[in-house]
Protein backbone atom coordinates (compact mmCIF):
# COMPACT_ATOMS: atom_id res chain seq x y z
CA UNK A 1 0.00 0.00 0.00
CA UNK A 2 1.85 2.84 -1.18
CA UNK A 3 1.73 5.36 1.70
CA UNK A 4 4.79 7.76 1.98
CA UNK A 5 4.42 10.95 0.56
CA UNK A 6 6.16 13.34 -1.04
CA UNK A 7 9.29 15.50 0.95
CA UNK A 8 7.77 18.99 0.74
CA UNK A 9 4.25 17.99 -0.38
CA UNK A 10 2.35 18.09 2.74
CA UNK A 11 -1.58 17.77 0.87
CA UNK A 12 -1.11 15.61 -2.18
CA UNK A 13 -1.33 12.00 -1.97
CA UNK A 14 1.46 9.35 -2.09
CA UNK A 15 2.71 9.95 -5.75
CA UNK A 16 2.86 6.04 -6.20
CA UNK A 17 -1.09 6.55 -5.99
CA UNK A 18 -1.45 9.00 -8.81
CA UNK A 19 0.82 6.16 -10.96
CA UNK A 20 -1.37 3.46 -10.44
CA UNK A 21 -4.18 5.53 -11.00
CA UNK A 22 -2.81 6.32 -14.35
CA UNK A 23 -2.30 2.41 -15.07
CA UNK A 24 -6.16 1.51 -13.88
CA UNK A 25 -8.20 2.42 -11.27
CA UNK A 26 -8.19 -1.03 -9.85
CA UNK A 27 -4.87 -2.61 -9.19
CA UNK A 28 -4.28 -6.30 -8.18
CA UNK A 29 -2.39 -6.05 -4.51
CA UNK A 30 -0.33 -8.13 -1.94
CA UNK A 31 -1.73 -7.74 1.53
CA UNK A 32 1.58 -7.53 4.09
CA UNK A 33 -0.24 -11.01 5.17
CA UNK A 34 0.14 -12.41 2.14
CA UNK A 35 -3.82 -12.28 1.04
CA UNK A 36 -3.70 -11.36 -2.75
CA UNK A 37 -6.72 -8.17 -2.96
CA UNK A 38 -7.05 -5.06 -4.58
CA UNK A 39 -6.36 -1.70 -4.37
CA UNK A 40 -9.13 0.78 -6.11
CA UNK A 41 -7.90 4.71 -6.90
CA UNK A 42 -10.12 5.48 -9.50
CA UNK A 43 -13.22 7.91 -8.14
CA UNK A 44 -15.72 6.14 -10.21
CA UNK A 45 -14.61 2.70 -9.20
CA UNK A 46 -14.24 4.29 -5.46
CA UNK A 47 -17.60 5.40 -5.25
CA UNK A 48 -19.28 2.03 -7.18
CA UNK A 49 -17.69 0.01 -3.71
CA UNK A 50 -18.87 1.94 -1.46
CA UNK A 51 -22.23 2.30 -2.78
CA UNK A 52 -22.32 -1.38 -3.79
CA UNK A 53 -23.72 -4.01 -0.59
CA UNK A 54 -22.34 -6.72 -2.13
CA UNK A 55 -18.87 -5.30 -0.57
CA UNK A 56 -18.75 -5.69 3.55
CA UNK A 57 -17.88 -3.59 5.80
CA UNK A 58 -17.67 -6.46 8.70
CA UNK A 59 -14.02 -6.01 10.14
CA UNK A 60 -13.60 -9.75 10.73
CA UNK A 61 -14.10 -10.31 6.77
CA UNK A 62 -10.86 -7.95 5.97
CA UNK A 63 -7.53 -7.95 5.24
CA UNK A 64 -5.49 -4.87 7.13
CA UNK A 65 -3.71 -3.17 4.31
CA UNK A 66 -0.43 -1.18 6.74
CA UNK A 67 0.25 -4.06 8.40
CA UNK A 68 0.16 -8.41 9.14
CA UNK A 69 -1.41 -7.88 12.45
CA UNK A 70 -3.16 -10.70 12.26
CA UNK A 71 -7.29 -11.95 11.98
CA UNK A 72 -9.24 -8.68 12.98
CA UNK A 73 -11.99 -9.12 15.70
CA UNK A 74 -15.63 -8.07 14.63
CA UNK A 75 -17.11 -5.04 15.22
CA UNK A 76 -17.61 -4.02 18.90
CA UNK A 77 -21.61 -3.99 19.29
CA UNK A 78 -22.68 -0.70 18.79
CA UNK A 79 -20.12 0.11 16.04
CA UNK A 80 -22.05 0.48 12.65
CA UNK A 81 -18.87 1.74 10.91
CA UNK A 82 -17.99 -2.19 10.76
CA UNK A 83 -21.64 -3.26 10.53
CA UNK A 84 -23.99 -4.58 7.25
CA UNK A 85 -27.59 -3.96 6.36
CA UNK A 86 -29.38 -4.51 8.21
CA UNK A 87 -27.79 -4.65 11.66
CA UNK A 88 -26.43 -1.18 10.35
CA UNK A 89 -29.37 -0.46 8.89
CA UNK A 90 -30.89 -0.31 12.27
CA UNK A 91 -28.32 2.22 14.23
CA UNK A 92 -27.96 4.48 11.26
CA UNK A 93 -32.39 4.82 11.49
CA UNK A 94 -31.87 5.75 15.05
CA UNK A 95 -29.55 8.59 14.84
CA UNK A 96 -30.25 9.80 11.19
CA UNK A 97 -33.07 12.51 12.13
CA UNK A 98 -30.48 13.79 15.02
CA UNK A 99 -27.76 14.84 12.61
CA UNK A 100 -30.22 16.47 9.85
CA UNK A 101 -29.08 19.83 8.18
CA UNK A 102 -31.34 21.85 10.11
CA UNK A 103 -30.40 20.53 13.68
CA UNK A 104 -27.18 20.90 12.96
CA UNK A 105 -27.26 24.37 11.55
CA UNK A 106 -29.33 24.87 14.74
CA UNK A 107 -26.06 24.71 16.48
CA UNK A 108 -24.68 27.39 14.32
CA UNK A 109 -24.86 30.18 16.83
CA UNK A 110 -23.34 27.84 20.05
CA UNK A 111 -20.25 27.00 17.49
CA UNK A 112 -20.28 30.94 17.03
CA UNK A 113 -19.76 31.46 20.47
CA UNK A 114 -17.17 28.43 20.93
CA UNK A 115 -15.10 29.85 18.35
CA UNK A 116 -14.82 33.65 19.46
CA UNK A 117 -14.28 32.19 23.12
CA UNK A 118 -11.15 30.75 21.69
CA UNK A 119 -10.57 33.02 19.03
CA UNK A 120 -10.04 35.45 22.28
CA UNK A 121 -8.14 33.28 24.03
CA UNK A 122 -5.64 32.91 21.56
CA UNK A 123 -5.41 37.09 21.03
CA UNK A 124 -4.82 37.21 24.84
CA UNK A 125 -1.93 35.02 24.65
CA UNK A 126 -0.56 36.22 21.31
CA UNK A 127 0.61 36.47 19.15
CA UNK A 128 1.96 32.97 18.85
CA UNK A 129 0.12 29.74 19.32
CA UNK A 130 -0.37 26.25 18.45
CA UNK A 131 -3.75 26.56 16.38
CA UNK A 132 -4.25 22.53 17.02
CA UNK A 133 -4.04 22.88 20.63
CA UNK A 134 -5.71 26.20 21.20
CA UNK A 135 -8.68 25.97 17.72
CA UNK A 136 -8.61 23.14 15.90
CA UNK A 137 -9.02 20.48 18.92
CA UNK A 138 -11.44 21.77 21.86
CA UNK A 139 -13.86 23.65 19.37
CA UNK A 140 -15.06 20.16 17.75
CA UNK A 141 -14.18 18.60 20.79
CA UNK A 142 -16.58 20.76 22.76
CA UNK A 143 -19.09 20.35 20.23
CA UNK A 144 -19.67 16.98 20.25
CA UNK A 145 -18.95 17.01 24.11
CA UNK A 146 -21.94 18.72 24.09
CA UNK A 147 -24.15 17.38 21.38
CA UNK A 148 -23.76 13.52 23.47
CA UNK A 149 -23.72 14.56 26.39
CA UNK A 150 -20.03 14.08 27.57
CA UNK A 151 -18.44 15.68 30.24
CA UNK A 152 -15.71 18.46 28.42
CA UNK A 153 -13.26 17.89 31.33
CA UNK A 154 -12.98 14.44 30.75
CA UNK A 155 -11.18 14.28 27.65
CA UNK A 156 -7.89 13.55 29.10
CA UNK A 157 -8.85 9.67 29.87
CA UNK A 158 -10.70 9.44 26.19
CA UNK A 159 -8.71 11.33 23.57
CA UNK A 160 -5.25 9.37 24.23
CA UNK A 161 -7.74 6.46 23.55
CA UNK A 162 -9.38 7.90 20.69
CA UNK A 163 -5.99 9.14 18.86
CA UNK A 164 -4.46 5.30 19.22
CA UNK A 165 -7.09 3.98 17.32
CA UNK A 166 -7.00 6.22 14.54
CA UNK A 167 -3.41 4.78 14.16
CA UNK A 168 -2.20 2.50 11.32
CA UNK A 169 0.19 -0.19 13.15
CA UNK A 170 -0.74 0.32 16.39
CA UNK A 171 -0.17 -3.00 18.02
CA UNK A 172 -3.45 -5.84 18.38
CA UNK A 173 -3.10 -5.43 22.05
CA UNK A 174 -2.74 -1.41 22.52
CA UNK A 175 -6.06 -0.98 20.03
CA UNK A 176 -7.79 -3.59 21.80
CA UNK A 177 -6.84 -2.16 25.45
CA UNK A 178 -7.86 1.23 24.03
CA UNK A 179 -10.99 0.22 22.30
CA UNK A 180 -11.68 -1.48 26.09
CA UNK A 181 -10.42 1.69 28.56
CA UNK A 182 -13.40 4.07 25.57
CA UNK A 183 -16.18 1.77 26.03
CA UNK A 184 -15.79 1.15 29.97
CA UNK A 185 -15.67 5.00 30.30
CA UNK A 186 -19.08 5.08 28.01
CA UNK A 187 -20.86 2.54 29.83
CA UNK A 188 -20.06 4.38 33.21
CA UNK A 189 -21.74 7.36 31.22
CA UNK A 190 -24.80 5.42 29.56
CA UNK A 191 -25.09 3.85 33.33
CA UNK A 192 -25.14 7.53 34.73
CA UNK A 193 -27.60 9.04 31.81
CA UNK A 194 -30.20 6.00 32.38
CA UNK A 195 -30.14 7.04 36.45
CA UNK A 196 -30.73 10.95 35.91
CA UNK A 197 -31.33 11.91 31.84
CA UNK A 198 -30.29 15.20 30.91
CA UNK A 199 -30.60 17.43 27.26
CA UNK A 200 -28.24 15.61 25.29
CA UNK A 201 -28.25 12.35 22.71
CA UNK A 202 -26.92 9.92 25.26
CA UNK A 203 -30.13 10.45 27.30
CA UNK A 204 -32.40 11.08 24.86
CA UNK A 205 -31.17 7.19 23.17
CA UNK A 206 -31.77 5.96 26.86
CA UNK A 207 -35.43 5.85 25.83
CA UNK A 208 -34.92 3.78 22.38
CA UNK A 209 -34.81 -0.43 22.05
CA UNK A 210 -30.70 0.06 22.70
CA UNK A 211 -29.07 -2.33 25.32
CA UNK A 212 -26.45 -0.25 27.43
CA UNK A 213 -23.90 -2.42 25.51
CA UNK A 214 -24.77 -0.88 22.47
CA UNK A 215 -25.23 2.85 23.75
CA UNK A 216 -21.58 2.59 24.72
CA UNK A 217 -20.56 1.11 21.37
CA UNK A 218 -22.46 4.33 19.30
CA UNK A 219 -21.42 6.64 21.75
CA UNK A 220 -18.10 6.08 21.19
CA UNK A 221 -18.09 6.10 18.08
CA UNK A 222 -19.77 9.49 17.53
CA UNK A 223 -17.20 10.64 19.90
CA UNK A 224 -14.13 9.49 18.16
CA UNK A 225 -15.38 10.43 15.21
CA UNK A 226 -16.60 14.14 16.42
CA UNK A 227 -12.90 14.62 18.13
CA UNK A 228 -10.56 13.99 15.48
CA UNK A 229 -11.75 14.63 12.12
CA UNK A 230 -12.65 17.78 12.29
CA UNK A 231 -9.95 18.94 14.37
CA UNK A 232 -7.66 17.62 11.51
CA UNK A 233 -9.62 19.62 8.78
CA UNK A 234 -9.55 22.63 10.82
CA UNK A 235 -5.62 22.90 11.24
CA UNK A 236 -4.75 21.32 7.79
CA UNK A 237 -7.14 23.56 6.02
CA UNK A 238 -5.58 26.45 7.43
CA UNK A 239 -2.11 25.31 7.10
CA UNK A 240 -3.14 24.65 2.92
CA UNK A 241 -4.58 28.16 2.74
CA UNK A 242 -1.61 29.59 4.23
CA UNK A 243 0.41 27.30 1.42
CA UNK A 244 -1.88 29.03 -1.20
CA UNK A 245 -1.87 32.79 -0.63
CA UNK A 246 -4.36 33.73 -3.43
CA UNK A 247 -6.76 31.27 -2.20
CA UNK A 248 -6.32 32.76 1.58
CA UNK A 249 -7.07 36.15 0.07
CA UNK A 250 -10.43 34.87 -2.06
CA UNK A 251 -11.67 33.54 1.22
CA UNK A 252 -11.00 36.59 3.50
CA UNK A 253 -12.47 38.96 0.46
CA UNK A 254 -15.11 36.71 0.11
CA UNK A 255 -16.53 35.14 3.38
CA UNK A 256 -19.68 33.97 1.83
CA UNK A 257 -17.21 31.46 -0.31
CA UNK A 258 -17.00 29.64 3.12
CA UNK A 259 -19.43 26.28 2.60
CA UNK A 260 -17.51 26.35 -0.96
CA UNK A 261 -14.53 26.75 -0.02
CA UNK A 262 -15.21 23.84 2.69
CA UNK A 263 -15.54 21.21 -0.05
CA UNK A 264 -12.92 22.13 -2.04
CA UNK A 265 -10.82 21.60 0.89
CA UNK A 266 -12.50 18.56 1.88
CA UNK A 267 -11.78 16.88 -1.49
CA UNK A 268 -7.99 18.15 -1.53
CA UNK A 269 -7.17 17.00 1.37
CA UNK A 270 -8.98 14.29 1.51
CA UNK A 271 -7.91 13.36 5.59
CA UNK A 272 -9.76 10.46 5.76
CA UNK A 273 -7.55 8.68 3.22
CA UNK A 274 -8.25 4.97 3.35
CA UNK A 275 -10.57 2.24 3.82
CA UNK A 276 -11.60 -1.29 2.79
CA UNK A 277 -14.07 -3.81 1.84
CA UNK A 278 -14.76 -7.10 1.38
CA UNK A 279 -16.50 -8.97 -1.61
CA UNK A 280 -19.06 -11.22 -0.42
CA UNK A 281 -19.81 -12.88 -3.90
CA UNK A 282 -17.37 -12.83 -7.23
CA UNK A 283 -18.00 -9.35 -8.72
CA UNK A 284 -16.89 -7.90 -12.00
CA UNK A 285 -15.49 -4.50 -11.79
CA UNK A 286 -13.42 -2.82 -14.52
CA UNK A 287 -13.01 -5.44 -16.55
CA UNK A 288 -11.78 -6.99 -13.22
CA UNK A 289 -13.14 -10.25 -11.42
CA UNK A 290 -13.19 -9.68 -7.65
CA UNK A 291 -12.97 -12.96 -6.09
CA UNK A 292 -15.92 -13.73 -3.01
CA UNK A 293 -13.58 -13.47 0.43
CA UNK A 294 -11.12 -10.75 -1.43
CA UNK A 295 -10.61 -7.62 0.37
CA UNK A 296 -10.28 -4.00 -1.80
CA UNK A 297 -8.33 -1.26 -0.69
CA UNK A 298 -9.79 2.31 -1.92
CA UNK A 299 -7.84 5.55 -1.51
CA UNK A 300 -9.96 8.38 -1.07
CA UNK A 301 -6.96 10.62 -1.48
CA UNK A 302 -6.41 9.04 -5.07
CA UNK A 303 -10.41 9.20 -5.75
CA UNK A 304 -10.57 12.90 -5.26
CA UNK A 305 -7.74 13.93 -7.19
CA UNK A 306 -8.75 12.02 -10.50
CA UNK A 307 -8.23 14.18 -13.13
CA UNK A 308 -11.59 12.27 -15.18
CA UNK A 309 -13.62 13.67 -12.64
CA UNK A 310 -11.81 17.17 -11.20
CA UNK A 311 -10.11 19.32 -13.67
CA UNK A 312 -6.53 20.24 -12.92
CA UNK A 313 -7.22 18.24 -9.39
CA UNK A 314 -3.78 18.98 -7.97
CA UNK A 315 -4.83 22.69 -7.70
CA UNK A 316 -6.18 24.30 -4.66
CA UNK A 317 -9.29 26.19 -6.17
CA UNK A 318 -11.87 27.49 -3.73
CA UNK A 319 -14.50 28.38 -6.22
CA UNK A 320 -14.67 25.16 -7.98
CA UNK A 321 -17.68 23.07 -7.22
CA UNK A 322 -16.35 20.17 -5.50
CA UNK A 323 -19.80 18.54 -5.24
CA UNK A 324 -19.61 14.84 -5.38
CA UNK A 325 -16.27 14.31 -3.72
CA UNK A 326 -15.71 11.56 -1.47
CA UNK A 327 -14.08 13.43 1.61
CA UNK A 328 -17.13 12.10 3.56
CA UNK A 329 -17.39 8.92 2.15
CA UNK A 330 -20.44 8.08 -0.28
CA UNK A 331 -23.10 5.10 0.05
CA UNK A 332 -24.60 4.09 3.46
CA UNK A 333 -22.13 4.16 5.49
CA UNK A 334 -21.42 7.60 4.64
CA UNK A 335 -20.58 10.28 7.85
CA UNK A 336 -23.21 10.77 9.86
CA UNK A 337 -21.85 14.01 11.14
CA UNK A 338 -20.91 15.68 8.26
CA UNK A 339 -23.55 18.33 8.59
CA UNK A 340 -22.29 19.21 12.02
CA UNK A 341 -18.52 19.30 10.49
CA UNK A 342 -19.54 21.74 7.72
CA UNK A 343 -21.14 23.95 10.47
CA UNK A 344 -18.11 24.19 12.38
CA UNK A 345 -15.52 24.55 9.47
CA UNK A 346 -17.91 27.16 8.20
CA UNK A 347 -18.41 28.98 11.15
CA UNK A 348 -14.72 28.54 12.34
CA UNK A 349 -12.61 29.06 9.34
CA UNK A 350 -13.70 32.73 7.76
CA UNK A 351 -13.90 33.40 12.04
CA UNK A 352 -10.25 32.82 12.39
CA UNK A 353 -8.76 34.78 9.32
CA UNK A 354 -10.82 37.54 10.15
CA UNK A 355 -9.65 38.17 13.44
CA UNK A 356 -6.03 37.63 12.13
CA UNK A 357 -5.69 39.64 9.39
CA UNK A 358 -1.69 38.76 9.11
CA UNK A 359 -1.76 34.92 10.00
CA UNK A 360 1.11 33.01 9.14
CA UNK A 361 3.29 30.08 9.74
CA UNK A 362 5.71 30.95 12.76
CA UNK A 363 8.14 28.10 11.08
CA UNK A 364 9.32 27.29 7.99
CA UNK A 365 6.29 24.90 5.98
CA UNK A 366 8.35 22.16 5.69
CA UNK A 367 8.85 22.03 10.36
CA UNK A 368 5.06 21.39 10.78
CA UNK A 369 4.96 18.03 11.73
CA UNK A 370 2.81 16.08 10.50
CA UNK A 371 0.22 13.21 11.53
CA UNK A 372 1.91 10.32 8.93
CA UNK A 373 0.97 6.46 9.89
CA UNK A 374 -2.57 7.29 10.65
CA UNK A 375 -6.04 7.01 9.30
CA UNK A 376 -6.71 10.72 9.62
CA UNK A 377 -4.16 12.53 7.97
CA UNK A 378 -3.11 16.18 9.12
CA UNK A 379 -0.65 18.16 11.07
CA UNK A 380 0.29 17.38 15.28
CA UNK A 381 1.05 21.52 15.62
CA UNK A 382 0.29 24.09 13.67
CA UNK A 383 2.81 27.16 15.15
CA UNK A 384 1.68 30.52 13.64
CA UNK A 385 1.81 33.83 14.79
CA UNK A 386 0.21 37.54 13.91
CA UNK A 387 0.97 41.07 13.98
CA UNK A 388 -1.02 42.58 17.33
Amino acid sequence: MPTERAAGCPFDPPADLARLRERGPLTRMAYPDGHMGWLATGYETVRSILADPRFSSRYELMHYPFADIGELPPAPVGDMTGMDAPEHTRFRKLLMGRFTVRRMRMLTERVEQITAEHLDAMERKGPTADLVEAFAQPIPALMICELLGVPYADRERFQRHALTLTGESADQEVMHAALSELLDYMGELVAAKRAAPADDLLSELTTRDLTDEELAGIGWVLLGAGLDTTANMLAHGTFALLGNPDQLAALRADPALAGQAVEELMRYLSIAHTGAKSALEDIELDGRLIRAGETVTFAIDAANRDPRRFPDPDTLDLRRRATGHLGFGHGIHQCLGQQLARVEMNVALPALLARFPTLRLAVPPEDVPLRTGMSIYGVRALPVTWDR
